[in-house]
């Protein structure tokens, strides 16, 4: 059986705040086309590692490779062309107050040389309708938006330029349960037709067996175990076991099980 394409190989990486130390030799390969969950405690580092894959945070060492481009290797040039290839949704879209939906959607698309202010204005209505926002949410402001729905505009701009890699801090984070079984089931359909590689950053139980292929856990400053849900059951960690086998970890899988055996 062949080995799985490596979308994101992380080796050796340490960052750190002056002398505290939030990585430490940390260890990643995430896969083409799946649907990461990244977990951990408070404090572990789970939107500082999502950060500094984007380059928001800057590495103390170690190695991060991104879609074949080593970053720290990359020239200028490089690093745009590879930056046009993933796109980021930061809790509560992060979206610019000034501007509407289709505006801010319309931002990522301002870098593309020579593309016509109509094209551009065609290609945010649809990616705001492939978020689930209907017709009348593209020109209204951040303000005037509930938490779910801007959480929809910023997936319509980080989907702005076609990426293949999505990256997704807290993405559930605020929503009702129903809202946030919605995105849930939105992210999944997303990554299957469109073969979206999607890192999620989430302390949602229901996301994590909703949308996601493997798992990740953040814990003594490394990635601690990679694998599936059914794998982080059998793990022997005292927080990986208090977090897959407690109460709303045991809700969560029982959901899930009922939403299986309603679709089949």
């Amino acid at each position: 059986m062949a080995e799985p394409e490596i979308a994101i190989r992380i080796r050796g990486l340490c960052t750190r705040f002056g002398t505290h130390s939030v990585h430490e030799g940390l260890e990643l390969d995430v896969r083409r086309g799946e649907i990461l969950g990244v977990v951990g405690g408070s404090g572990t580092g789970k939107s500082v590692l999502l950060r500094t894959i984007v380059g928001l945070q800057q590495p103390a060492e170690g190695e991060i490779t991104v879609l074949d481009t080593t970053l720290s290797t990359a020239s200028d040039a490089e690093r745009r062309a590879l930056e046009r290839r993933w796109g980021v949704m930061f809790q509560d879209g992060a979206l610019f107050s000034a501007l509407t939906v289709r505006e801010n959607v319309e931002v990522p698309l301002l870098g593309v040389p020579g593309l016509p202010a109509a094209t551009r204005r065609a290609l945010a209505d649809l990616k705001i309708a492939m978020a689930g926002l209907k017709p009348v949410a593209r020109d209204k402001f951040p303000s005037e938006l509930s938490g779910g729905m801007r959480k929809r505009a910023g997936l319509a701009r980080a989907l702005a330029l076609d990426p293949d890699i999505v990256f997704l801090d807290e993405p559930t984070a605020g929503l009702d349960p129903i809202g946030a079984a919605d995105f849930d089931t939105l992210i999944r359909q997303l990554s299957r037709s469109l073969g979206l590689t999607v890192f999620l950053v989430t302390h949602d139980l229901d996301t994590l067996h909703a949308t996601c292929d493997r798992v990740a856990v953040l814990a003594e400053r490394q990635v601690l175990v990679t694998g599936t849900m059914a794998q982080m059951l059998e793990v022997e960690h005292p927080w990986v076991r208090d977090y897959f086998h407690g109460p709303r970890a045991r809700a969560a899988q029982a959901d899930a099980a009922a939403h299986a055996t309603d679709k089949a």
